[in-house]
């Protein structure tokens, strides 16, 4: 988890996407502190000691992103305050500590350039560094969270706990990997499987499925890529397609896609799918992306839509199922027991 901070130069002021950008302020906090680079929290996250960086030293951060963009500042301890279920669609203020990035310096798609600009990153990864790893750790949740990205009105439900309704096919999580990977064993377009190298979904050497909620589309390395492009658009031989912003294949069409154009299926361990109908192609070719991700599939927020997405890393599976986002779900609080609705958040 990182924010931008008030001492950042480059960091965005306004954006378009219709939310209010606030700079982070350390004076500002009670509660905040700085993080040395004694601390046993900057020797884990460096991998140890880092040359250059002493006890009366604020501990660095970097962050590189997949497409290029970056990160840069210091890390900060402070008191993160969220709502606590306090009955049906009630909620109470609860808090927790939490060591984050303060955000000094952006470049690429985080800068201030940027129009779609934000506040920051809330860290919900794997590592022990992670907002919900240490909110876990200290007792304070457990180490399970979903969301609902409503793709038809924005918005949608994040929510820390188990959820208990809707109910969700899980599949297991790839052990020892750094991101939400997941053993995908086919994909289907209408009622036809593609003809893919079994390995190409095994996990490790650049490979493997990742369900990434940070992406906003779906990258498919090239060799499912093109049969899969290739079978969306022979169902409609007379359709023109043209490239736009050097990525994009677009095409007008003033028919009903969901009877025009075939679903695409992904099958994954324990019998579970993702499917989604297609509008236009917003599935891109990975090969065409870094050397890192060129064989991978990341199956960003294209995919993940209108799905309640749950990951449980108390038991390391994760879970989706088709759902109205703007509705609410049900969630268990551990402590009493009982069942608890919560509503659309945002």
């Amino acid at each position: 988890m990182w924010v931008n901070c008030i001492q950042c130069r480059q960091c965005p002021k306004r954006s378009n996407l219709g939310i209010e950008l606030t700079l982070y302020d350390i004076e500002e906090s009670e509660s905040a502190k700085l993080v040395s680079c004694d601390e046993d929290f900057c020797y884990q996250i460096s991998g140890g000691p880092l040359s250059g960086c002493k006890a009366n030293m604020s501990c660095p951060y970097l962050e590189i992103y997949g497409d290029g963009s970056s990160t840069a500042g210091y890390f900060v301890k402070d008191v993160v305050q969220y709502d606590s279920v306090a009955g049906d669609l009630k909620t109470k203020t609860a808090n927790g500590s939490v060591i984050f990035g303060c955000g000094a310096r952006q470049s690429g798609d985080l800068d201030s350039s940027n129009e779609e600009a934000l506040d920051g990153i809330l860290g919900f990864g794997k590592a022990n560094s992670s907002m919900i790893s240490q909110l876990a750790s200290s007792g304070r949740v457990k180490k399970i969270f979903a969301h609902c990205l409503d793709g038809r009105n924005g918005g949608g439900i994040f929510a820390i706990g188990r959820v208990v309704q809707p109910k969700v096919n899980m599949t297991p999580l790839v052990p020892n990997q750094p991101h939400y990977n997941v053993n995908m064993t086919a994909v289907q377009v209408g009622q036809e499987f593609l003809d893919i190298p079994a390995d190409l979904f095994q996990p490790g050497d650049r490979k493997g499925a990742i369900i990434d909620s940070g992406t906003t589309l779906a990258y498919l390395p090239e060799i499912i890529y093109e049969p899969l492009v290739k079978k969306i658009t022979s169902q409609e031989p007379s359709l023109k397609v043209h490239i736009v912003d050097k990525d994009y294949k677009c095409f007008q069409y003033s028919g009903k896609v969901d009877e025009g154009f075939p679903n695409v299926t992904f099958h994954f361990e324990n019998s579970v799918f993702l499917r989604e109908g297609m509008w236009c192609i917003g599935w891109q070719n990975s090969g065409m992306q870094s050397r890192d991700r060129r064989n991978m599939t990341l199956l960003g927020d294209l995919v993940l839509s209108n799905k309640l997405v749950l990951y449980d890393l108390e038991n390391q599976l994760i879970g989706w199922t088709e759902y109205n986002c703007s509705s609410s779900i049900k969630v268990k609080d551990e402590g009493t027991g009982t069942i608890q609705h919560i509503d659309r958040k945002w």
